[in-house]
């Protein structure tokens, strides 16, 4: 959209037409849909587009001259301008359901074209119409070592933008954190001074702030998005003791995030204690896999929780053929298209869970070091209807330098083993070891 004034106002279409020589040829562009036109913030020359021609003269103003594609005809055609007082003008409601469907990383440039449609962007609304309508665009915020900022990318990691600042203290800042989304929140939790909080960035307004807490504050849990919502369970109160740093408190606590009104509902209850445990949603269920118990004992079962049901459901032995050292990982899990992976730190090994059999299938090799750290610093995350995993390239002479590796699949259970598809990022491109990774889909 251009800087300047709207076509659709009514001094923009007094722009357009101020000078047209022959009221009989208006309307030309407004009634033949064969027509099309388009405008955009260079000035480059003169553009055909459907019969059409169009060039910019001067701030606000545009010269439309049309042909009829005729043979000879073409000495006859003079330019002319288009009035578009004849047009009606879109109603708010169609407006809005049009600018839902523009492309989230054009949203930067909507403060320039009218309040009102600034005001759209910034109150929430826009994204609940493109909830609605089921328009859905992936976006990664990704937070590395060596930086002291987040990152948001587009899916396919071609562009990015640093966040602002988050304004917390510096024992978060340097800190363990976890990371999840919700609608279009994206949710920190951490230890400040003064004990563990959250921070939210908000896309809407491109901002940090603080809360809302936790019913119960915790660190090192699971948790999962589903729609606009997200789930946490399991952790620990971030409460320590001892000379070896022994975890007081392990809980079994669950709460569920509401982002329209910024609050936490308290679920029930798990059967199991669990730190250190990985989330995910499939089959309408909120899953908890793994992790370890107050004991520290390391967990092969899981829980599912049923909202329908308010209840949660025991799996045993859900991660029993997996092997789990010491100071590993939370599990790292993804679902896509209602299939869950693994990825298996000690052997880089992709795993799917069949359902029926309640067994693991491999189904090769990652592209990525996850067995270098444990399964520290990779990324493992469904991006729609691909696999994506973010970290140190298994490759002896790799593309990305020191960077971090990108690589995407569209996994298939019955396949022996999958193409992964690296994203070359270019400038993009952040330490190879990633703190934190989360997907919003909004």
């Amino acid at each position: 959209m251009s800087k300047g004034k709207e076509l659709g106002s009514e001094d923009g279409r007094r722009d357009v037409s101020r000078n047209d020589p022959d009221p009989s040829k208006k309307r030309v562009l407004a009634e033949d849909p064969g027509n099309s036109f388009w405008i955009t913030s260079n000035s480059p020359p003169m553009k055909k587009m459907g019969g059409c021609e169009i060039s910019r003269r001067g701030s606000g103003c545009y010269d439309f001259s049309c042909s009829n594609d005729r043979v000879g005809d073409s000495s006859n055609v003079r330019p002319q301008d288009a009035d578009y007082s004849y047009a009606p003008q879109l109603s708010d409601e169609l407006e809005n359901l049009i600018l839902a469907r523009v492309p989230r990383s054009e949203y930067w440039k909507f403060p320039i074209v009218n309040k009102r449609i600034l005001s759209l962007v910034k109150s929430g609304e826009l994204f609940k119409i493109r909830r609605e309508i089921g328009v859905k665009e992936s976006s990664v915020f990704i937070f590395a070592t060596g930086d002291k900022s987040w990152w948001g990318f587009d899916r396919q990691f071609r562009s990015r933008r640093k966040l602002p600042d988050l304004p917390a203290d510096c024992c978060f800042s340097f800190g363990d954190k976890e990371s999840l989304c919700a609608g279009t929140h994206l949710i920190i939790s951490g230890r400040e001074i003064d004990g563990v909080v959250v921070w939210r960035y908000e896309l809407e307004t491109n901002s940090w702030n603080k809360g809302p807490s936790m019913i119960n504050p915790r660190c090192l849990f699971a948790s999962a998005s589903c729609g606009a919502f997200a789930f946490v369970a399991g952790g620990v109160t971030g409460t320590a003791g001892g000379v070896t740093g022994t975890v007081v408190d392990v809980l079994n606590s669950a709460e569920k995030y509401n982002p329209d009104t910024k609050s936490w509902e308290d679920l029930p209850r798990m059967r199991q204690k669990r730190r250190l445990c990985s989330g995910c949603f499939m089959d309408n269920k909120f899953y908890v896999i793994g992790g370890r118990n107050e004991e520290g004992m390391v967990l092969t079962c899981a829980e599912a929780y049923d909202e329908d049901n308010k209840a949660w459901d025991l799996i045993p032995d859900m991660l029993e053929d997996t092997p789990i050292a010491t100071f590993q990982s939370p599990p790292l899990i993804a679902v896509v298209n209602n299939e869950l992976y693994s990825l298996e730190p000690s052997s880089n090994q992709l795993k799917v869970y069949l359902k029926k059999s309640r067994t693991w299938k491999k189904l090769g090799p990652v592209p990525v070091r996850a067995d270098s750290n444990k399964g520290w610093g990779v990324a493992f995350k469904s991006l729609g209807n691909e696999l994506l995993v973010i970290g140190a390239s298994t490759s002896t002479v790799s593309y990305s330098g020191d960077g971090m590796a990108i690589y995407t699949c569209r996994p298939d259970s019955e396949s022996e083993e999958l193409l992964w598809r690296p994203l070359e990022c270019g400038k993009n491109r952040l330490s190879n070891f990633i703190l934190n990774c989360s997907v919003m889909v909004a």
